[in-house]
């Protein structure tokens, strides 16, 4: 940016209330990047505390042509928080109200900046439940996953944010303020503008608040660790689940080498030897649930299972979630760099996907690991790299775009969490037709005609 736009930049301090821009070595260097492998320092950080900020820094914005990053946590996978252009990262985080818990209404009015837990362990406590659970929702916010569409194990049943989403209030790039969708569980009034900004991955506007359905909270859960010899054993296992009529609340699967590297971190004794790993979550009323546990257990025996631990009760079954929430660490721990790719087949390709990742490492000498939201076909592959070897960026390189033609022509996708951003802007063409790319061209012309707002993603 020019020392003339630098200067018009400053004059945002005379237009906020004071601490909500920052232009300190410091603070620009912690907002340069996420969880991905990029990073490009903005010229200034916005934390506003209102709407009216949001409003008033973007209407400043789009008047001059500055470039607008929006940020929730900052702990996306895909750098899609990167201010790629510099201008202004724009973060949400301090607009972290629980405006509204309406037991009645089964909803919640929140702010952007709310993390997930907090408001998941908020409404618990009402007897409530919002079901979405990305997997760092300790540490993420609704924005964050409203603007990326954000799952996780419990999709299988329940659904995406998407599937919570009643309203929006949202400030498009001119600073104007919108506010889509309402209070009710349906609603056919007009299009469904508010859904258009879920998954927008920051695109199309700055989500400031959200009206999220509630559900009842389910009053008992139970699940089922089983460990199998072979990844065959445990597809069909799976499969035999779904077919006897039976929906889980998740449906966890991991494999040898995702595994290997977990018993080296937990030091889990029945993660030794195991070929491949099952998670089975029930939840509703206790007397179903403890019978649905009993019919689980003796659709997998068929399978012959190494071993299978039931968990009954919250507490129980967090203790088979604690090792599960390790298995992403005790990547990292092998020391390899782990290229994380949230890709999705269609239930029947499950087993193709495992088989074809372990053609994968083989090819390319490089080890493979998945595991993930199997209900869903939702598989994290992780390609796991040691760059300092000679090559290994062209293999890596040359694996991941194998692996991404396949998923495309088992009419899979390329991304059921984490977005496109920066990281899959290569495979976005191949995942996209020309047309559709047009009209996303369009919607963001038609609500962004200047381009301000994260700019240099895929669209």
């Amino acid at each position: 940016m020019t020392p003339a736009k630098l200067k018009l930049l400053r004059r945002l301090k005379n237009l906020l209330p004071a601490g909500e821009i920052a232009f300190d070595e410091q603070t620009l260097e912690q907002y340069a990047g996420d969880k991905w492998f990029a990073a490009h320092r903005p010229d200034a950080v916005a934390r506003p505390r209102s709407t009216k900020s949001v409003s008033a820094i973007l209407r400043f914005a789009h008047c001059h042509g500055i470039p607008v990053t929006p940020r929730g946590a900052g702990h996306g996978y895909v750098g899609g928080s990167v201010p790629l252009r510099g201008g202004i990262v724009l973060s949400l985080e301090r607009m972290k109200r629980i405006k509204e818990i309406n037991p009645r209404d089964f909803l919640t009015v929140v702010q952007a900046g709310v993390i997930t837990a907090k408001l998941q362990e908020t409404v618990e406590k009402r007897g409530l439940f919002y079901p979405p659970d990305p997997a760092s929702r300790a540490d993420n916010t609704i924005g964050g996953n409203i603007i990326t569409n954000a799952g996780g194990p419990r999709c299988l049943k329940y659904g995406v944010t998407r599937d919570y989403v009643l309203g929006l209030e949202v400030v498009l790039a001119d600073g104007t303020v919108l506010k889509l969708g309402g209070r009710t569980h349906k609603n056919k009034t007009g299009f469904e503008l508010h859904r258009l900004f879920v998954g927008s991955e920051g695109l199309l506007g700055v989500v400031t608040e959200a009206t999220l359905k509630l559900l009842p909270l389910p009053p008992f859960r139970a699940n089922l660790a089983i460990g199998f010899a072979s990844m065959r054993a445990a597809v069909r296992s799976l499969r035999a689940i779904l077919e006897a009529g039976y929906l889980p609340a998740a449906l966890e699967l991991a494999d040898s080498f995702t595994l290997a590297a977990a018993y080296q971190r937990t030091k889990s004794e029945r993660l030794r030897g195991c070929r491949a790993h099952l998670i089975v979550e029930l939840d509703g009323q206790e007397r179903s649930v403890r019978g649905e546990v009993r019919d689980v257990r003796w659709i997998v025996a068929r399978q012959r299972p190494l071993f299978v631990q039931v968990g009954l009760g919250a507490q129980q079954c967090e203790e088979v979630w604690k090792i599960r929430r390790e298995f992403s660490y005790a990547l990292r721990d092998t020391g390899l760099t782990k290229l994380n790719e949230d890709v999705v087949v269609p239930r029947g390709r499950l087993e193709d996907l495992f088989n074809f990742a372990a053609r994968l490492q083989k090819k390319h000498g490089l080890a493979v690991a998945c595991f993930g939201h199997a209900g869903d076909g939702n598989i994290h592959t992780n390609v796991m790299v040691d760059f300092t070897q000679p090559g290994a960026k062209r293999r890596s390189q040359a694996a991941l775009d194998e692996l991404f033609r396949q998923i495309i022509a088992w009419g899979g996708s390329i991304t059921g969490e984490h977005g496109i951003g920066i990281a899959k802007l290569r495979w976005w063409p191949l995942a996209v037709g020309p047309e559709a790319r047009k009209l996303h061209r369009a919607v963001k012309h038609a609500l962004d005609p200047k381009g301000i707002l994260n700019p240099g993603k895929f669209v």
